[in-house]
Formats: structure tokens, C-alpha cells, sequence
């Protein structure tokens, strides 16, 4: 793949730690873990998922795997992992910012049966959950392997009870930090739907019902969330199941979602930044539009502080792709063919032109002609046509390359005087990049592998009949 110069604008957002700090005090976590001795552990929090880490302290385990963290300066509040020897096993502690001495007692053949907590309220509930929940599942287990109306019952009468138990849990201890990670940790609860006509269940109804409760465990305001592993997997399903990939679409739920975060400014801004680097180079075609969208609303509006620095090249990019977007008619391109006459994008007369930029030295772009050249051999008795442009000015490569793999039928296109930025002026980060184009020059598709260009014409035209 030829790769061009590439910003990732928003990556510093993504990587610098952001938590939220309570009173300035230090902390001392004290453990004694049976199995582990003369041996250096690490703590740390999650941040914002299961795999991503950020390490607090380290502390040695002496002879009767005793080992204290200790410190002057204030730990900020999350779900907390001390790392055994190796990074292979951990142990997880509720560290709510508010208990800052407390410790713990177990044993590395069964963490949570054998665990001892003392002067932490927090982790008695926590282990406490933990406890019963793993006595459920390995009862139920059990029962399984009978598999018996009996058992079945039983298992019915396992389940019941921890349901009532977590209820009761949750309601007893509404207001610790560890009831707010368990709601996180699960998802919304649907009631009974109503019925339809047909008497089946209203799916549409029990949808919206889930959509709209998604987020009612998650306390924006609290900055604690960020330090947990519950944030960034919840966003993620949240854009790749819930909200439809269409730019408006997309667009209302970033609102929706920037401006509940808003009660808390590092969450805002993780919130934010995570939104709009998953449309910087979206996996769903024409999506692109909400990344310029975030880019105008929250960065370059100056809502979220960004340094000048780097609301210039978030600019320079918007400039870019403002006229690129799907939907857009395809800016004015002329170029020159083998033979040194002009040809431009704007006069090929096809039902729809697909543009494949390419570099000539470019290692994908062999791999892809191929394929390209047999969708075009397939497709162009339907009014299909192909312009191969190269990005490249080595008039003997790029001629090379149209003979060696056989792109003579294709509109072939080159800019010999080197006056065309492809990267600033079309968004060829990378080469091949593709934009597919209606009779009209309006842009259908961009950024598309060589390889779906069939199945997503066909999706397509599809469409469009089913509009007629």
C-alpha cells in the first residue's frame, strides 16, 4: 500500500490520561496473597475497557506474600487490577477515591472464595457479589450435567434467588461506586413487550425501549467511569448495533451523547474523541460526514480547547473532504491519457464512472488491477466505466503498468506536470482509493475495496429501483 501523509488528529485525546481527582490525600492499599512471594505487583486501573491499563504503583511481596502500595499523592477512583508475576492473573479492587486505607486478604488457588477485605466497604460489597454469584454459576453448572426436569427447576430456583439478591444489593447500597459498576457491567432490562395484531411480540417496541434506556447506569458526571472497563465497549455496540449508519442518523446520536457527557469535561472529551476517530476512516461507506461534522461542532468551534496547532490540520482536512463527501457532486479532474490528450471526470458519459487512484510502485495496487480490470470486462455492458489514475509521474512506470496488467480498455489518466496535491485535493491518503460515481458525477461511495465493488453497485441500483 503507497501511504501518504496521514493525521490522526484526535489520537493525543485517545492516549492522554484523563481522571478526575478528589482531595488531596495519599493511599495504602495493603494485600497478602497466598501463593505469591518475593515477587514484584503492579496496580493500576482500567481505562475505558479490558484492554487498555493504566499502572498506579508497584510493591513487593515479602516471604508470606504481604505487599503494600503506599503513596502521598491521590489516586484517582476506578475498578482497580493488581497484576500478579507474569500479567496472566489479576485481582480486581473497587477503589471508590473516598477509602484510601483498607486491605485484603485471599489466596491465588481461588481469589474470590478465600477473599478477606478490611476497612473498605466498597470491596466487602464487591466480593461479597462476587461470592454469590460464583456459587450460582458453579451450582448451576452442576445441575447441567443432569439436565432433568428436576434440574431444570433448580436452576430456575438458582437464578431467581441471585436475581433477588441483586436487586436487594443494589437497593441496600444505592449510593457506593461498586453498585454503579455492577449496573454498568449489564445491559438494560426489557419489560414485556406489547402485542401486535398477530399476537407476537412488538420488536420494534422492545428496540426503542433498549435504545433509548442504553445509557440510564452510566453516570456521566461521575469521571470515575473513564478508569473502568465499561465505557468504550458500551459506545462501541452502542454505534455499531444501535444507531443506523446513515451520516444524519449517526450525527443525531453523537449529539445526543456529547451533550449527556457534558456534565463532566474529561468524559466529554474521551466521549467526543472516541466518536469522531471512528469516522475519521469509517467502516461503513458515505459515513464520513460525521467526522466532519464533530470536527466543525466540537473542535474547530472551539468547544472542546484545541490548541491552534492542531485545529489547523483538523481544518486543512475538513477542506478536504467537505467537497469529497457522499452525495457530493465529484470535484472538476482533468489529467492526461498515454497518448497525451486530455481527459476529465466530468465528461465521461457512463451510467457510473468508478475512479481508482493508484500508485504504479504501489504493492496493493498490483494485487488489485486484476480484479479491477475482470469487474470491468463483467460490468461494461451496463454503462460501467473505469478511469485508472495514477498518482505517480514516472511516465514509463505508469505506462508499464497499463500494459502489464492489461488496463487499455480503462480510461487511463496521469498528471505529468506534477500540479495536482491527490492527498490535499481528493483525500488519497492511501493508494488504491476508489470513489464511485452516478451518471450525474455525484458521489455514491468512496474509500470502497476493489473487491465490493460489485456487490455494493448491485446493493446499489437495487436500491435505487426499489425508490422508482
Amino acid at each position: 500500500m503507497k501511504d501518504y501523509t496521514r493525521t490522526l488528529f484526535f489520537a493525543f485525546l485517545l492516549t492522554t490520561a484523563l481522571y478526575t481527582t478528589g482531595s488531596a490525600q495519599g493511599y495504602r492499599i495493603e494485600a497478602t496473597i497466598k501463593g505469591i512471594k518475593d515477587s514484584s505487583l503492579i496496580i493500576g486501573h482500567y481505562n475505558r475497557s479490558h484492554n487498555q491499563f493504566v499502572p498506579k504503583d508497584t510493591a513487593k511481596a515479602d516471604a508470606s506474600g504481604k505487599m503494600v502500595f503506599e503513596g502521598t499523592t491521590t489516586l484517582p477512583g476506578g475498578l482497580y487490577v493488581i497484576l500478579f508475576p507474569g500479567n496472566n492473573r489479576w485481582l480486581e479492587l473497587v477503589y471508590s477515591g473516598k477509602e484510601t486505607n483498607f486491605s485484603v486478604e485471599t489466596d491465588t488457588a481461588d481469589v474470590i472464595g478465600q477473599m478477606k477485605v478490611t476497612g473498605s466497604k466498597e470491596n466487602e460489597i464487591f466480593y461479597t457479589y462476587q461470592k454469590e454469584l460464583k456459587s450460582g454459576s458453579m451450582q448451576i453448572e452442576q445441575l447441567k450435567k443432569v439436565n432433568s426436569p428436576e434440574s431444570q427447576s433448580k436452576i430456575r430456583a438458582i437464578q431467581d434467588g441471585f436475581a433477588a439478591y441483586r436487586i436487594k444489593t443494589l437497593a441496600d447500597n444505592a449510593q457506593s461506586f461498586t453498585v454503579q459498576l455492577l449496573k454498568m457491567s449489564t445491559e438494560p432490562e426489557v419489560p414485556a413487550a406489547p402485542k401486535l395484531a398477530n399476537g407476537k411480540a412488538d420488536s420494534t417496541w422492545i428496540f426503542n425501549y433498549y435504545k433509548s434506556h442504553y445509557w440510564d447506569t452510566f453516570d456521566f458526571a461521575d469521571g470515575r467511569i473513564l478508569n473502568t472497563p465499561f465505557l468504550e465497549p458500551r459506545l462501541e455496540r452502542y454505534f455499531k448495533n444501535l444507531v443506523v449508519q446513515v451520516p444524519d442518523s449517526v450525527i443525531k446520536d453523537a449529539d445526543m451523547l456529547v451533550k449527556k457527557a457534558s456534565a463532566n469535561k474529561d468524559v466529554k472529551s474521551m466521549v467526543a474523541s472516541y466518536i469522531t476517530n471512528q469516522y475519521e476512516n469509517p467502516k461503513t461507506v458515505g459515513t464520513e460526514a460525521v467526522w466532519v461534522h464533530m470536527a466543525n461542532k466540537y473542535y474547530l468551534s472551539g468547544e472542546m480547547g484545541t490548541s491552534e496547532d492542531v485545529k489547523k490540520r483538523i481544518a486543512d482536512k475538513v477542506n478536504t473532504l467537505k467537497d469529497l463527501l457522499v452525495n457530493k457532486t465529484f470535484p472538476a479532474l482533468a489529467l492526461t491519457d498515454p497518448a497525451g490528450k486530455k481527459v476529465s471526470v466530468q465528461t465521461v458519459q457512463a451510467n457510473y464512472t468508478v475512479l481508482f487512484f493508484y500508485a504504479p510502485s504501489c504493492g496493493h495496487c498490483k494485487e488489485a488491477s486484476p480484479t479491477l480490470k475482470a469487474f470491468y470486462e463483467k460490468n461494461k455492458a451496463n454503462g460501467i466505466k473505469v478511469m485508472a489514475i495514477s498518482t505517480e509521474h514516472n511516465m514509463e512506470d505508469w505506462k508499464s503498468f497499463i500494459t502489464t496488467y492489461h488496463l487499455e480498455d480503462l480510461i487511463n489518466g496521469s498528471d505529468p506536470l506534477n500540479q495536482i496535491d491527490f492527498n490535499k485535493k481528493f483525500d488519497v491518503v492511501t493508494t488504491p482509493t476508489i470513489y464511485i460515481l452516478d451518471k450525474n458525477k455525484k458521489i455514491i461511495a468512496r474509500k470502497m475495496p476493489v473487491e465490493q465493488l460489485e456487490d455494493f453497485l448491485n446493493y446499489y441500483q437495487n436500491k435505487m429501483a426499489r425508490k422508482l
